[in-house]
């Protein structure tokens, strides 16, 4: 039973990662066709819940590695994660913290 958890965490974790770069690929597509749709860049600070280095190491990756994003610093008590977002909107610490976070936690319990 143990081992179906396992599998089934580390699968919704993937497919999260697939579905937010597929999400950001098109709008990253979408400000390169049309340069004016950018609205706003920021740096936003993600408050952290996962606390283990494997944790923190796999958040700051996945969210590097999803187009328009960019991990920037982790503070040194790990309890922020700096990150730089192309198209600033009001729900993008609360997505990073409800997708990647949450399924990271999911994962490593």
């Amino acid at each position: 039973m143990r081992r179906i958890e396992w599998l089934f965490n580390w699968t919704a974790l993937l497919l999260t990662f697939v579905k937010e770069l597929a999400k950001s690929v098109h709008d990253v597509a979408l400000n390169v066709i049309n340069p004016k749709r950018i609205s706003e860049s920021a740096i936003v600070e993600v408050p952290l819940e996962v606390k283990s280095d494997l944790g923190i190491a796999l958040l700051a990756n996945m969210v590097t590695l999803t187009p328009g994003t960019t991990t920037l610093h982790i503070s040194a008590d790990k309890s922020c994660l700096y990150a730089h977002v192309m198209n600033y909107s009001d729900s993008v610490v609360s997505d990073i913290k409800q997708g990647f976070e949450c399924q990271i936690l999911k994962v490593l319990r």
